[in-house]
């Protein structure tokens, strides 16, 4: 039995992508959805399995109608979903009304139910959420009933304010693989059998790190998973070391010459780190302009001297408040408290 495991899609969502990307960057969640689906068919893949949160949000009547056209393109494969805290089973939600195509099988209930593939030798198990956050660990008490050689539990959460899950209870609950969702870092907890797919596109600046899905085959030996990376972009944190020699024109050519790279198709929020010359203010407004760079933060500080400037100021208000803070550490907070405090004094001067 041949499966596809793909989570936290967040169709409808708009991320913040940068300059280059945020206009079509909604357009590109579908469009990665879509080729999951050509996968698909392709491949002739039994069961597509979505682990929660298709959706950014309570699913709009007409998106739901382009999925389940997409879903009626597929031949051989069977869709097994669930909705997760985003998308969940709200009073009025779309989900209860929605009539699917014959081969999708929503697990839309609020306690653990199954639907039976006995012709795949596959039962698939799962439950929706029906609030936005359940704080109780309801997957340690699943269990795989036999009904079928392979079980499968579709599962969303993994943190306190989601389901938090017990992994040993889940790694003996008799379940040949859990698909899990909610997280978006993609992991395997245990090789093969119990593995977050990570979201399929990152949707914030913090899903660094590459993602895609899980491409899985179950036999009479076992079961083989394996990661597949299928985003179009990556979030990348770039942290870039300055000197006291850089003004913000330097620091430009730096940025490009790392974003070049690390590749041009993905999103970047740059930290410039180290010492500067303290008659240096870089403008990071206009470095944002570099690539496709969502934010810039100048997390550097001052290359003062500070035992010499304190010996011009140790009478003036300056030296008085430099007094403060000796012996601290660089790095700390109150190094940085004393950096910002010089900065204005020396400041105030001019």
């Amino acid at each position: 039995m041949k499966f596809i495991h793909i989570a936290d899609v967040h169709l409808g969502a708009r991320p913040d992508a940068g300059p280059m990307y945020s206009a079509g960057r909604a357009q590109e969640l579908w469009d990665t959805f879509r080729g999951i689906i050509s996968l698909c068919e392709e491949e002739r893949t039994d069961l597509l399995l979505i682990a929660g949160d298709l959706f950014h949000r309570q699913p709009l009547m007409q998106e739901l109608k382009e999925v389940n056209y997409l879903f009626t393109g597929l031949s051989h494969t069977r869709v097994v979903l669930i909705a997760g805290n985003h998308d969940y089973i709200r009073l009025d939600s779309n989900y209860r009304t929605f009539e699917w195509a014959e081969n999708v099988y929503p697990l839309f209930g609020e306690e653990l139910e199954y639907m039976d593939f006995p012709e795949l030798n596959t039962a698939v198990y799962g439950f929706s959420y029906h609030r936005r956050e359940i704080t109780e660990p309801k997957y340690d008490q699943c269990r795989a009933c036999g009904i079928e050689p392979f079980e499968i539990l579709l599962a969303h959460g993994g943190d306190e304010r989601h389901i938090p899950i017990d992994w040993r209870a889940l790694n003996s609950s008799g379940f040949t693989y859990a698909a899990l969702g909610h997280i978006h870092k993609p992991q395997a907890l245990v090789k093969d059998r119990i593995i977050y797919a990570g979201a399929l596109e990152p949707v914030d600046k913090n899903d660094t790190g590459a993602h895609g899905y899980v491409r899985g085959e179950i036999t009479g030996a076992g079961i083989r998973t394996q990661w597949i990376p299928y985003a179009r972009r990556e979030y990348i944190h770039l942290e870039l070391p300055v000197s006291p020699g850089d003004t913000t024109g330097s620091v430009w050519k730096k940025m490009e010459k790392q974003i070049d790279n690390y590749g041009n198709e993905n999103i970047y929020r740059v930290s410039l780190l180290g010492k500067r010359d303290p008659d240096i203010s870089f403008d990071t407004e206009w470095l944002g302009r570099c690539g496709n760079v969502i934010e810039v933060a100048d997390d550097t500080s001052p290359a003062y001297d500070f035992e010499a400037l304190y010996r011009e100021n140790e009478n003036t208000v300056l030296g008085r408040y430099m007094e403060h803070f000796a012996g601290c550490s660089e790095g700390s907070i109150e190094y940085q408290a004393l950096c910002e405090g010089v900065d204005a004094l020396l400041e105030s001067r001019k």
